[in-house]
C-alpha cells in the first residue's frame, strides 16, 4: 500500500491526486508538475522540499487556486474534506481562501499591500469571512499579533511592512493567515532571508499551530535541517516530480532515492570531525524545456545506471515510496553501492 494511503485514525484533510500543472507556449506545452499526488491529515505537518524550480511553490498555488495565467493546464483532482477544489467556482474559492486554507507566502513585503497598515490587513479578512464589526476585529487583530510573540501589537498594528524587521513581517503575515482559524496552512519557505533566532522562533510558531489552533501543515522548504525539526511526514521533489515520499525518520534516517541523499549531506554534521567541503550535487537542475529522458535526475546522478534512461515509476518500500531504479528491490545500501563504484573505478 503507497504511504499516502497507510490506514490511520486521523482523518485525510487534502488529498492531491495526479496533479499535472502546464503551460502552453510557441514551441508546445511546456510541463512544470507531473503527476503530482499526496495527502495531508488532520493535525500533520507534511514538508515538500527540494531546490528552487523543483516545483514546490507551484504546487501551492494550484492547491490555493491561484495560477490564473490563461495558458495554464491543470489536471487532476485537489480534494480538499472531500470536495474537489479545481471544479470549485471562484466564487467559492473565495469563499474557502483565507477562513479554511490560508498560506503564508515567502516574502512578506511584497505580499501585503504597502499603503495599508498591518493591523488594516488582518482586519479586513476578519471582517470578510467572520463578519465582525470593525471594533471587533481591530481588537482580535491585536489579539492575534501578541499571540504571535509581537512586542507592542498595538503599535505594531498601527504600522505599515515597510516600517518592520522582516521577522515581525513573518510573524504578521502568520498572524494574517491564521485570524480565521484555518484548518489547512500553507507555509511557503517562511524562514528565507531571516537571520537564526528569528527561524527558530518562527519554526517554534509553526509547531504550535497543531496544538493551540488544530491546524494541518504543509511547509515549503529547501532546508532539511528544518524538515528534520517541523515535519511528520516529508515529500521531495526534484523538477516537478515526486523523487521520493514517507515519514520523517524513514526519509531522513534510510534515504532511499539519490537526490535525498545528496540533500542531507549538504547539512553540516552536528558530531565528529567537520569535513572541509560540505559535499555537493553537482551541476543545475534542468529547465522545464529541457528535461532529460527517463530519469530527470540522472545527469548529476553518482549511481546512474543504463535503465535510468527509463523513467522510474514511485517504487513502495514499508512506508516509503522512491522514484529510482536504485529502490526497485528495496532500500539501497549506499555504503555497497559506492563500494561497487570505488572497485569499478580502480579495476
Amino acid at each position: 500500500m503507497p504511504a499516502d494511503q497507510t490506514q490511520t485514525t486521523a482523518k485525510t484533510l487534502l488529498d492531491v491526486q495526479d496533479l499535472c500543472v502546464s503551460f502552453r507556449s510557441e514551441g508546445g506545452l511546456i510541463r512544470i508538475l507531473e503527476n503530482v499526488s499526496f495527502t495531508v491529515r488532520e493535525r500533520e505537518i507534511l514538508a515538500i522540499v527540494g531546490e528552487s524550480g523543483s516545483g514546490k511553490s507551484m504546487t501551492s498555488l494550484a492547491v490555493m487556486r491561484l495560477i490564473t495565467d490563461p495558458n495554464a493546464v491543470i489536471t487532476g483532482s485537489i480534494r480538499y474534506k472531500g470536495r474537489d477544489l479545481l471544479q470549485a467556482s471562484e466564487r467559492e474559492m473565495r469563499s474557502l481562501r483565507g477562513s479554511d486554507i490560508a498560506m503564508i507566502f515567502q516574502d512578506p513585503m511584497t505580499a501585503m499591500t504597502p499603503v495599508y497598515t498591518i493591523g488594516w490587513q488582518i482586519e479586513e479578512q476578519l471582517r470578510a469571512h467572520q463578519k465582525l464589526s470593525r471594533r471587533a476585529a481591530r481588537a482580535r487583530a491585536v489579539e492575534l499579533l501578541g499571540e504571535m510573540g509581537v512586542p507592542s501589537p498595538a503599535k505594531v498594528a498601527g504600522r505599515y511592512p515597510h516600517q518592520l524587521s522582516g521577522g515581525l513581517r513573518q510573524r504578521a503575515m502568520i498572524a494574517m493567515a491564521l485570524s480565521c482559524n484555518p484548518s489547512l496552512l500553507i507555509a511557503d519557505e517562511p524562514t528565507t532571508a531571516l537571520d537564526v533566532t528569528v527561524q527558530a522562533q518562527i519554526l517554534e510558531l509553526i509547531q504550535r499551530l497543531r496544538a493551540d489552533f488544530g491546524s494541518s501543515v504543509i511547509f515549503i522548504t529547501h532546508d532539511m535541517g528544518v524538515v528534520a525539526t517541523v515535519s511528520d511526514r516529508v515529500m521531495v521533489m526534484y523538477a516537478g516530480i515526486i523523487a521520493e515520499r514517507g515519514p520523517k525518520p524513514a526519509v531522513l534516517g534510510g534515504p532511499q532515492h539519490p537526490y535525498t541523499l545528496g540533500l542531507l549531506h549538504s547539512i553540516p554534521p552536528m558530531h565528529g570531525v567537520r569535513p572541509h567541503r560540505l559535499p555537493s550535487i553537482p551541476g543545475s537542475p534542468p529547465a522545464p524545456m529541457g528535461r532529460p529522458a527517463g530519469c530527470a535526475f540522472q545527469p548529476r546522478c553518482d549511481f546512474r545506471m543504463d535503465i535510468c534512461a527509463t523513467r522510474p515509476p514511485l517504487f513502495h518500500n514499508g512506508t516509503q515510496e522512491a522514484s529510482c531504479w536504485l529502490a526497485e528491490k528495496g532500500a539501497p545500501d549506499w555504503a555497497r553501492e559506492r563500494a561497487i563504484r570505488a572497485a569499478g573505478d580502480a579495476a
